[in-house]
């Protein structure tokens, strides 16, 4: 076996088990959220039994800006425009449901509201197996919320609050 088919990476899922994985085992999912901060709120997509920033998966067919605009509306029935770029990561992922492992590469947008009102409507049916309504959280109440991602979203929503992102 050459060395480039022995890699093994861990990886995490949403509870923070971990498991290690052959690379060859793992999928790539390059992924793009949105963090929208009005009025000392964060809005955040409601899944399972805690949070997540509103994004997901980028298709093959669309640009980073595309999937940005495409899933905040799906989870949120917002419309957004990004004004920085926060911080690009990646996250060795289990994907709940039997999805699958991932090398994700998640990219994180300050962005803000052009209009719309909260839904739930643009759901796809995998999203309604775990999602509900986003919610509007106090910031100061961040530290205090269950997230599933691998990121620190505490210091994410700081950045976004002090404007420490690259402006666009």
């Amino acid at each position: 076996m050459s060395k480039k088919n022995s890699f093994v990476v861990e990886c995490h899922d949403i509870n923070g088990n971990k498991k290690k994985v052959p690379a060859t085992e793992l999928y790539f999912r390059p992924s793009v959220y949105g963090v929208l901060i009005e009025d000392k709120k964060i809005l955040l997509s409601k899944q399972w039994d805690g949070y997540d920033f509103p994004g997901g998966g980028i298709e093959k067919h669309e640009t980073i800006l595309d999937a940005l605009h495409r899933e905040f509306w799906e989870e949120t029935g917002l419309r957004v425009e990004p004004v920085g770029l926060i911080t690009c990561e990646t996250s060795f992922f289990i994907m709940p449901h039997d999805r699958g492992t991932t090398n994700c590469q998640v990219i994180y947008y300050a962005v803000k509201k052009i209009f719309g009102e909260l839904s739930t409507a643009n759901f796809d049916e995998y999203e309604k197996t775990y999602a509900e309504l986003p919610e509007w959280i106090d910031v100061v109440d961040a530290k205090k919320i269950k997230f599933y991602n691998s990121v620190n979203s505490v210091r994410i929503i700081q950045r976004v609050v002090n404007k420490e992102y690259a402006p666009l």
